[in-house]
């Protein structure tokens, strides 16, 4: 899920993704709204042109997505009769993790299996860092994330293996000065795990 607002490069457009799947996309306007689904007929997301006459949002690019902004969007929803009832998952998708166990993927010399805490579960991630360790504190990205790239994080097997989620180097986080130096970006350790991670 992302909520992005690009008023100089894409204009008065607040962009809602949801889901993104290949194939055919479909649109339907209602008023300022349109509304994206997949050729299945599984929603997408949406486009709400003219924002700014519903709401002020700072920014250009991602926005934080929180209560309030939801709430909003419902209201232009209903202004612009959209039916759709956009119940989101707010908890945070990005948060610190910390590297309980690695083991060595049995069918890949370059993977590892990692056992990784995040506060209120435990994921089983597989990653291909080099530098990736027991004992450190990571960004994981949970499944449901939106990469800032677009890239959305889902339930995946990699050679056989099942991975919930994604520990993140800072490049793949955009963070300002990243290294192009592989590998994940490993946290000091006051670092709460289960923390929410901003960038």
């Amino acid at each position: 899920m992302q909520f992005v607002y690009n008023p100089q490069g894409i204009g008065d457009v607040l962009i809602v993704t949801l889901k993104q799947e290949e194939g055919k996309v479909n649109s339907e306007k209602v008023g300022d709204v349109v509304r994206l689904t997949h050729e299945s007929g599984e929603l997408l997301g949406y486009n709400i042109f003219n924002v700014s006459n519903y709401l002020t949002l700072e920014g250009n690019g991602p926005l934080n997505v929180n209560e309030d902004l939801v709430s909003q969007v419902k209201n232009i929803f209903d202004q612009n009769g959209v039916k759709d009832a956009l119940d989101l998952d707010l908890t945070p998708k990005f948060v610190v993790g910390y590297v309980k166990e690695m083991t060595p993927h049995e069918n890949a010399s370059k993977l590892n299996v990692c056992q990784v805490d995040v506060g209120d579960e435990e994921l089983q991630i597989v990653c291909g860092a080099p530098n990736v360790d027991a004992g450190q504190k990571v960004v994981v990205a949970k499944v449901g994330a939106t990469m800032p790239s677009g890239m959305e994080i889902k339930d995946s097997q990699l050679r056989g293996v099942d991975s919930k989620g994604m520990i993140c180097s800072a490049k793949e986080l955009n963070l300002p000065n990243s290294s192009e130096k592989k590998g994940i970006l490993v946290l000091e350790d006051d670092s709460e795990v289960g923390s929410p991670f901003n960038f």
